[in-house]
């Protein structure tokens, strides 16, 4: 559960939410993106609202630049989706919300936060992997550095010149 918001409620009306964002990592470092959220004091990935009329690959490149400030990013599959519940106080309504995420490489080191985040870091993908602070985050970080891993392992497969006969 969020912080600031309380247990899903049986008798409150629903607003369903639908956001995209994106397991970022620094292609030549391979190591994974995470920005800090003062407010709540946790580690996530960058995601955000899809707006209307927008793809879910539209809306997660815009959160990737409006948090980050990183507009150079190779956006790539869908690694997850995952959705929580919580009540939302301040307008006596449930959230039913519901992220999906892409895996994005991008070359560059260089992070401009939004203002409502404190800090960033780029970490390995295990280090990631024991930051973020929620559990569904987690999920998504580890399918990333599976994907990753593989993505690395097929191309040091691969033979570098044309084939021997």
């Amino acid at each position: 559960m969020k912080p600031g918001t309380l247990p899903f409620r049986a008798d409150a009306p629903i607003v369903p939410e639908l956001s995209a964002g994106a397991v970022v990592v620094h292609e030549p470092s391979g190591e994974f993106l995470l920005i800090h959220l003062a407010d709540e004091d946790r580690w996530c990935l960058p995601k955000g609202h899809v707006d209307p009329g927008e793809s879910l690959a539209q809306a997660a490149r815009r959160e990737i630049v409006e948090e980050t400030g990183i507009d150079s990013v190779d956006l790539q599959e869908e690694i997850g989706e995952i959705t929580y519940r919580f009540y939302r106080p301040g307008e006596g309504s449930n959230v039913l919300k519901t992220a999906i995420y892409f895996l994005a490489y991008t070359p560059t080191r260089s992070v401009r936060l939004e203002p409502i985040f404190d800090r960033y870091a780029w970490l390995a993908s295990e280090e990631a992997l024991g930051t973020v602070t929620y559990e569904t985050d987690r999920t998504v970080v580890a399918r990333a550095r599976d994907r990753v891993r593989s993505s690395r392992t097929r191309s040091l497969g691969r033979p570098s010149g044309p084939a021997r006969p």
